[in-house]
């Protein structure tokens, strides 16, 4: 899987190299949102990366300390354990009144592993746990512009949760750059109806502004841009495809806003 997507960002910026010099600035800017986005993809995969290897290091430490303890047929000391790891604080109050009872013996300290499996959650969300990773796959891959890969983890994330606006969000998107237009309506005419969240209501109506300039219905799609405008008076993107839709010559230049993701 890793060999695929280094393989296509390696051939993502050598077309950026190639096509750079001779590019005029509509299209530099494309090719500079596409560098960003290698770049953000680049930087965010070298920091998981170095947390994973951290974790991996701290586990390493348990799991000498586990063998250690395991090779003297006795719990390893408490100090074995990781600095990192959840200790646990098993001395009780004293107790006021005098003693009634025999002294019992006390219990030995606990194995760094028994430290480890005690403090861990007893409950684990699993649907949300999956969602958040079909989130994160798709994520990848839209900032990679890899959207056929993105699509079917997108869609898997609204199938596992409906209601959520911003997996939705992305599907639409995903589906634009694809031109499933049909399929894109659909989910930003569900989102503008749903969503409390200007950014994401005006992406919506930008959206749907942007599949009727498409199919040419430019009246309609100038209302659905001065929607989107008057959603989120910051987003950029609706005026300008307002402007290219009264300026058109047989071509129109479309923002999606996905940028803005």
């Amino acid at each position: 899987m890793f060999k695929h997507v280094f393989a296509t960002m390696q051939e993502m910026l050598h077309e950026i190299i190639i096509h750079y010099p001779h590019a005029n600035d509509a299209q530099r800017k494309q090719l500079d949102d596409q560098l960003s986005s290698l770049k953000q993809f680049s930087d965010t995969f070298i920091e998981e990366w170095l947390q994973f290897e951290e974790k991996m290091a701290d586990f390493r430490d348990m799991q000498l300390a586990c063998s250690k303890g395991s090779a003297a047929g006795k719990p390893a000391p408490p100090q074995a354990a990781s600095s990192g790891y959840p200790k646990i604080i098993s001395a009780a109050p004293a107790s006021s009144s005098p003693q009634q009872h025999p002294k019992q013996p006390s219990a030995p300290p606990p194995h760094p592993c028994q430290i480890a499996i005690m403090n861990a959650p007893d409950v684990y969300d699993e649907a949300a746990i999956e969602l958040q990773q079909s989130m994160s796959k798709g994520q990848g891959f839209f900032k990679l512009l890899m959207f056929k890969e993105a699509f079917g983890h997108f869609q898997d994330a609204v199938k596992r949760s409906p209601d959520d606006n911003r997996a939705r969000l992305f599907l639409g998107m995903t589906c634009m750059h694809l031109q499933e237009w049909n399929e894109a309506q659909r989910h930003f005419q569900l989102l503008v109806e749903v969503t409390e969240h200007p950014k994401w209501k005006a992406l919506g109506f930008n959206a749907l502004g942007c599949i009727q300039a498409v199919r040419m219905n430019l009246e309609q799609a100038a209302k659905y841009f001065e929607k989107a405008h008057e959603a989120d008076p910051n987003f950029t993107d609706p005026l300008s495809n307002m402007k290219s839709c009264a300026q058109h010559a047989g071509q129109l230049s479309l923002f999606f806003g996905s940028g803005q993701l």
